[in-house]
């Protein structure tokens, strides 16, 4: 049977669960199994990638990351920090609108896996008075939060891509730099500009809570600040970093007369079920890489009689979705662009913009699973608008690519 049939059948049988309330995790592992099934059907091969998603690094990274951005977002909240956060940026930007979309943005240049459960609580907060669904606060925290993607050079990512492809890093970032401005402005269009008739300005109040209110903003800044310096700096890995930056964080908000239960904290960050939903979708791409999904995907583009670009923005594209991560489709993609060789700029390009997409529109992207857990949102209600920003960039983007090519 075709690759590409079986893929359909799992993402149909995926999409089925969801519609029937099952967890996203599980609902992954189904879409596995079934190509495992259909693949191998062998044991060993479960076992086998059971065994390789216990004894990757990768999976404690993401799990202590996630767990120690929950601690992070629990001391700024139950200490009262991220309101006066909230607060004290409203006073300095006046527009809420301005805000809900240049938060999630300006914390996702910070490369943690766990991001986006960082930044959704802040635009928790900023909509609190407004009347926005879950799935839309979900899809401006998930679309903004990644519209750098294409432009920050501490992306892992970015970062791969070149040294895979082969390609100068400052002439990529240039090529691909405009995707950013495209991305924030096809977001402001569909998720910002609809909304009407919001409170442009924070309540007034006394000059000593406005004093108290600027002190939140830096303590709630910090975290991501240094965390940056010891991702960026320092070497540091996700886990790490945010695990010294939240013992930190506890005894500054002590020591400014900001409290924090380490008790509440240590538990209430113990959320189980997205954890499970890690586990799972961690779990679903092990399977794919020890069946040979993947290795048979590149091979039935290879042998395809398709353009060279369009093989590339489709190979990208499906393993973006299969992966959800940009590592993955860079860590594939990006050798068959350089064995190309010539105009490799331009096919890294074309790879990048379409794995992008592909990581975007998937359940495996664990920023969608944290953002949806935290929202309580729909997948279809929020994937909705994300899926027509999609089309619109990738329409621009191709349309420029083909003309300048």
């Amino acid at each position: 049977m075709s690759i590409f049939v079986l893929l359909i059948a799992a993402f149909l049988l995926i999409l089925f669960l969801l519609k029937k309330k099952v967890p996203i995790g599980p609902a992954m592992l189904a879409g596995g199994l079934l190509l495992w099934l259909a693949r191998s059907a062998q044991p060993a091969a479960l076992g086998q990638a059971l065994a390789e998603v216990v004894a990757l690094p990768r999976t404690y990274d993401i799990l202590l990351a996630l767990y120690f951005v929950m601690c992070l977002e629990i001391e700024l909240r139950v200490s009262g920090t991220l309101r006066g956060m909230v607060n004290a940026l409203r006073r300095l930007f006046s527009s809420v609108r301005v805000l809900l979309a240049i938060m999630p943005a300006f914390l996702g240049l910070l490369p943690s896996l766990g991001g986006a459960r960082f930044s959704a609580p802040i635009v928790d907060e900023l909509s609190r008075d407004l009347p926005l669904t879950a799935e839309r606060k979900a899809a401006i925290n998930f679309w903004f939060r990644h519209i750098f993607e294409f432009s920050s050079p501490i992306i892992p990512g970015m970062i791969m891509a070149c040294n895979i492809a082969g390609v100068p890093f400052s002439a990529f970032l240039q090529h691909l730099s405009w995707l950013t401005v495209l991305a924030f402005a096809i977001g402001w269009f569909l998720l910002i500009r609809p909304l009407r008739g919001l409170p442009e300005t924070a309540p007034p109040s006394p000059e000593h809570q406005r004093a108290h209110e600027r002190q939140d903003l830096f303590l709630a800044l910090a975290p991501v600040i240094a965390t940056f310096i010891l991702v960026v700096g320092a070497d540091f890995n996700a886990s790490r970093a945010m695990g010294l930056v939240t013992l930190g964080l506890f005894f500054v908000l002590r020591a400014t007369g900001r409290f924090a239960d380490v008790k509440d904290v240590v538990f209430g960050a113990l959320d189980g079920k997205m954890l499970m939903n890690v586990l799972f979708i961690l779990y679903f791409i092990q399977i794919l890489t020890v069946t040979n999904v993947l290795a048979e995907i590149v091979t039935a583009f290879q042998q395809s009689p398709l353009p060279v670009p369009v093989i590339i923005a489709g190979i990208s594209f499906i393993v973006g979705m299969l992966t959800g991560m940009s590592q993955g489709h860079v860590a594939i993609v990006m050798p068959i662009v350089a064995a190309f060789g010539m105009s490799s700029l331009h096919l890294a390009g074309i790879a990048m913009a379409f794995g992008v997409a592909g990581q975007m529109l998937t359940p495996t992207h664990m920023c969608l699973v944290v953002t949806m857990d935290y929202f309580h949102a729909d997948f279809f209600g929020t994937l909705k608008p994300i899926l027509l920003a999609e089309v619109m960039l990738l329409s621009v983007f191709s349309a420029v690519t083909y003309l300048v090519g």
